[in-house]
């Protein structure tokens, strides 16, 4: 049952972290490049609600498979020490997308108020920034938690 939930959980992870990838390295250079400031909104506001509905869905199925391989291979006990590194970053990442995808409308609102009305290149420039980020903390996770799965494996 181990290998088929790992499956399970690499291919949401794939699906979630490539759209980040995705939206990061294809969808934001588009935007950057219209001229028009109310079609880049539409633009992104279609592109980034599609996407957030499969990131959800990505997120809960690895939050949930995540859990159960921690529970059925006993190894709760390893996160937050040295040898549970890769386990603790990923709870780490996992949780703040959890957050972000929750409450993402607060957070624009929060960050950019009513500048989101003004300045749609700014505001554009400060989410590319935002995503590069995140993309570039997920897939160092990603290679952690790899690379820590199977160096333990080749003990």
């Amino acid at each position: 049952m181990i290998p088929a939930l790992l499956a399970i959980h690499i291919a949401a992870v794939v699906i979630w972290i490539g759209g980040v990838v995705f939206v990061t390295t294809v969808v934001f250079p588009m935007i950057m490049r219209m001229e028009d400031s109310m079609e880049k909104v539409i633009f992104f506001q279609g592109t980034e609600r599609r996407f957030a509905r499969i990131a959800k869905v990505c997120v809960v199925i690895v939050g949930i498979t995540g859990a159960l391989a921690l529970q059925l291979e006993h190894r709760w006990d390893v996160l937050f020490t040295w040898a549970g590194i890769g386990p603790t970053f990923m709870l780490f990442v996992w949780t703040l997308f959890v957050f972000m995808l929750l409450f993402e409308a607060k957070i624009f609102n929060f960050l950019f108020g009513g500048a989101a009305q003004h300045d749609t290149k700014k505001i554009f420039r400060k989410l590319t920034t935002a995503h590069w980020v995140v993309m570039s903390v997920s897939l160092m996770v990603v290679a952690v938690g790899v690379f820590t799965s199977h160096a333990r494996l080749m003990k």
